[in-house]
């Protein structure tokens, strides 16, 4: 069932920037909220320009990356240090249901707009703050980005080759579940609050935070062993030949995820190979033992001998849990994924908008 009038009706002011705000009011702008997007006069948010287009720059079109997070939004821009700019976001404040912000702490209460400020003005107000280390502490003033947040969670150490170099990844872990999920559970937590009679709430997202504690198996390993696993000898880091990356002949990858017996044992059935089906975690094989590392170069040898559509072809239809590993490209066009439901919007406010081209007042319906 589509999720996409949910929050009808649901005010919300968005004074983020870059990716982890954005896309945590693009995700209440898609279950319906009227999202108002507020930026400095000037150069406004910087993901406008951040991997911009030859294209878009000479056609003066913000960057790809900014139409996205920020589409089915309503944009306008403020100058929050001047008293006009303020007063504006005042009264806007006492008409909303939420404020996102995603500044270094002590910014907003500076300008005499933070939560205690807004709060007088409209005591059911939830106000979201996202930083990157919190609002109070010893790091709250330290600037950082996803891959500082991280590296201090001890995400980015579990991000490794075998020899333990960390791996870059180029998805923004921290960011995406650390900041934008994290703000919309605790968001949508708070309206729940308040629509059975409670008073608004100061929500404190810290990136860091959320992600360190979403380091699930690391902390396991930590309770049991006194350590993460080390890279490759873990049950979900390569240390179990059932869970691992098989290069195919073709240079390209499988993706093999058959934690459960059943699973294996329908692939070794697949592989003709019957006599590993007892070589399995769940059956006693020592996880990042002699038989799994063994075990792991047996299958390694043979998903070598076939190119990756060849092993998809056979293995796909058997479901159990083999999966090709896809370029963005080619993810684009899967059967999982309609590209008609990505086509280009037009963005209601995606350009450079003046106040005088934005109705700034709060309408019943999403615009």
């Amino acid at each position: 069932m589509s999720s996409a009038d949910a929050l009808k009706g649901l005010r919300v002011i968005d004074l983020t920037r870059l990716l982890p705000g954005p896309v945590a009011t693009l995700r209440l702008a898609e279950m319906g909220a009227d999202v108002l997007k507020i930026e400095a006069p000037g150069a406004g948010d910087a993901s406008r320009v951040m991997m911009q287009s030859e294209t878009d720059q000479l056609e003066g079109r913000p960057s790809v990356f900014y139409q996205i997070v920020n589409r089915g939004k309503r944009v306008t821009r403020l100058d929050l240090k001047t008293e006009a700019g303020r007063t504006v976001l005042s009264a806007l404040a006492r008409e909303a249901d939420v404020v996102i912000e995603s500044f270094r702490p002590g910014v907003m209460e500076r300008l005499g707009l933070g939560y205690d400020a807004l709060r007088e003005l409209n005591p059911k107000l939830v106000y979201c703050a996202i930083t990157g280390y919190g609002s109070s502490g010893p790091y709250a003033q330290l600037a950082g980005h996803d891959l500082n947040y991280i590296s201090y969670a001890g995400v980015l150490d579990q991000l490794a080759s075998r020899d333990g170099t960390p791996v870059l990844p180029n998805f923004q872990i921290a960011d995406l579940l650390g900041g934008a999920l994290s703000a919309v559970t605790q968001i949508l937590a708070s309206l729940w609050h308040v629509a059975r009679g409670g008073e608004g709430r100061y929500v404190d997202v810290s990136m860091t935070h959320a992600t360190h504690a979403h380091n699930i198996v690391a902390h396991v390993g930590l309770v049991n062993d006194g350590n993460a696993p080390a890279p490759g000898a873990g049950l979900m880091n390569g240390g179990a030949p059932c869970y691992n990356l098989y290069r195919t002949r073709d240079g390209r990858w499988l993706a093999l995820a058959a934690l459960e017996l059943k699973f294996w044992e329908t692939l070794c059935t697949a592989l003709n190979r019957p006599d590993w089906a007892k070589r399995h975690w769940s059956l006693g094989q020592a996880i990042g033992g002699k038989d799994a590392v063994t075990l792991t170069q047996e299958l390694s040898e043979l998903f070598a001998t076939q190119t990756l559509g060849e092993w998809i072809q056979l293995l796909e239809p058997m479901n159990c849990c083999v999966s090709p590993v896809l370029t963005p490209a080619e993810a684009a066009q899967h059967p999982l994924f309609n590209p008609e439901a990505y086509a280009t919007e037009e963005h209601d406010g995606a350009d450079d908008a003046a106040p005088g081209n934005v109705d700034m007042r709060w309408s019943d319906s999403q615009p």
